[in-house]
């Protein structure tokens, strides 16, 4: 899917550290989107595209992933991705945002949230991982991350990252190869040991913010029940699936991820 409106990539000082982004659009209400564990921002390119058409897209490189701060001096815990995140729209000025986040990023939208939901005006937490103490795994492996990091590192094609995300195009698969090198292992293996240690449903009944649950109908992420708890904890919060889809959700089902959005921020 060609890309046609990036405006630019740029890097602010926020919370200490660099933090690139890209830019999209540049008209509309400020949306920022925050990526999942190893995916830098210019993978969600073909998402902020179209999002653009409607939003002022700003596509974050989070701490340890893409030309932002990265290195074992940094921490990669919860609380400071969504001091990051804070960092970040305060430094930019951004009113009224829709905080989207996929995976990482949607646990991430949901700390920031709850420590600060100022000029916050939605969250879209696109199937973020429920696993944490005393719950049910987080279904992905570790390994499947560190062994492709540790391959793109060396350099590797498109077609070898089809063993890793057969179900993607050539071209995403291309662009995933050329871009995990930037996926700091240690924070991806620090944030996926932290999946199952740090808690998000403590965070949920707290949240004032309009939220918007995005769900993939495969891959075990959330199941069933999982949304019966996040409606106990928060009953505002509003459901939304997609058919025919796994956690990467826009990989699978382009036009189901939009459709489960639209209207609703």
């Amino acid at each position: 899917m060609t890309q046609t409106r990036l405006l630019y990539g740029a890097n602010v000082h926020a919370n200490g550290i660099r933090q690139h982004y890209l830019r999209y659009g540049g008209k509309g209400t400020p949306l920022v989107l925050v990526p999942g564990i190893t995916s830098p921002a210019i993978t969600w390119g073909f998402v902020a595209d179209r999002l653009a058409e409607t939003h002022d897209v700003y596509v974050l490189d989070v701490r340890g992933r893409g030309l932002s701060s990265t290195g074992p001096d940094l921490d990669y815990d919860l609380d400071t991705y969504a001091a990051d995140v804070r960092g970040f729209i305060d430094a930019l000025g951004l009113k009224d945002v829709v905080l989207m986040g996929h995976s990482m990023g949607a646990r991430i939208a949901i700390r920031t949230a709850r420590q600060n939901d100022a000029g916050l005006a939605h969250l879209a937490l696109i199937d973020p991982p429920v696993s944490g103490p005393g719950r049910r795994a987080y279904p992905a492996k570790l390994d499947w991350y560190t062994e492709s990091i540790r391959m793109a590192r060396k350099g590797m094609s498109g077609t070898e990252m089809k063993r890793f995300c057969p179900t993607w195009t050539d071209e995403q698969c291309t662009l995933r190869a050329q871009w995990l090198h930037t996926c700091d292992e240690l924070a991806t293996r620090i944030t996926f040991e932290k999946f199952h240690t740090e808690d998000i449903h403590q965070d949920l009944p707290h949240l004032k913010t309009p939220a918007t649950l995005v769900v993939a109908t495969r891959g075990g992420v959330i199941q069933q029940e999982d949304i019966e708890e996040i409606l106990q904890l928060n009953p505002a919060i509003a459901i939304a699936t997609v058919p025919d889809a796994g956690h990467m959700i826009p990989w699978d089902n382009f036009d189901g991820f939009f459709e489960a959005l639209h209207g609703r921020y």
